[in-house]
């Protein structure tokens, strides 16, 4: 499988160092679309890909699938383009808050992926709504204060946030990408719950979810430690898109 990547940050720079192996080889990335060529010309050499600054000449490259590994503006401007001739594996799930995006999915005849990011469980609540029972789900994402808040002192844990899905990736675009796959595989947007909570006393992300039913209960609580290239990543995240581009080939699929 050849692998188109947008965007050439943290996550684009993992796929490309775990995909350029012989272990690898029925997977690797041969196109990559920036917006400064210049700015990363030497992953061209090192990875042996051809970087794009147009985007129908990345899509016309050689290329099964796309990965958005840029932002929410990028999958605004570029979805609609890529799904009339790729699959695609997008990141920035924030942008399906909007109803246009989801329209163009929904009409497109290719198949979009939805990564899990930096949380799990989400085979279970899918499940668990798949006849509409689920009540309750409640997310409480626990950060380090200085990634949430820039121009203040924190010195003790506090509630920054409390709101629905869509009021938070709104307010921290950047930051809450996991309220919304939480929210797709469950109840919607505006009926899951989340907090926010700026901890000057953790270093590592920590989320926290409750699902209520007529299956039962559920909590799963998630410590992400961040990607070695990038402290303001999850290692989580980034596996979890390397886990989806291995799970499209299998010949089996487990859970779900």
């Amino acid at each position: 499988m050849n692998i188109g990547i947008i965007g050439a940050g943290a996550i684009a720079q993992f796929l490309l160092q775990q995909l350029h192996h012989e272990t690898c080889s029925h997977m690797r990335v041969t196109s990559v679309y920036v917006r400064d060529r210049a700015k990363y010309e030497m992953l061209q050499e090192k990875y042996d890909i051809e970087l794009y600054t147009d985007l129908s000449s990345f899509l016309s490259s050689p290329i099964d699938v796309v990965v958005e590994a840029a932002n929410v503006d990028a999958v605004k401007e570029m979805m609609p383009a890529v799904l009339q001739q790729k699959p695609m594996i997008v990141i920035s799930v924030g942008a399906l808050v909007d109803e246009q995006m989801v329209q163009c999915i929904q009409q497109s005849a290719y198949q979009v992926y939805l990564p899990s990011g930096a949380i799990g469980g989400l085979d279970l609540l899918q499940n668990a709504q798949i006849l509409g029972q689920v009540e309750r789900v409640a997310l409480t994402t626990r950060k380090p204060a200085q990634s949430l808040i820039k121009d203040s002192i924190v010195t003790e844990a506090r509630v920054i946030f409390t709101g629905t899905a869509t009021q938070a990736i709104k307010k921290f675009p950047k930051n809450m990408n996991v309220s919304i796959v939480l929210a797709l595989a469950g109840i919607g947007f505006d009926q899951t719950k989340v907090t926010i909570i700026a901890d000057p006393h953790i270093t590592k992300n920590i989320h926290c979810m409750e699902i209520t039913g007529d299956f039962g209960e559920a909590s799963f609580t998630i410590k992400n430690n961040a990607l070695p290239q990038n402290p303001k990543t999850s290692y989580l995240a980034a596996l979890s898109v390397l886990g989806t581009l291995t799970r499209m080939e299998n010949t089996f699929t487990i859970g779900g």
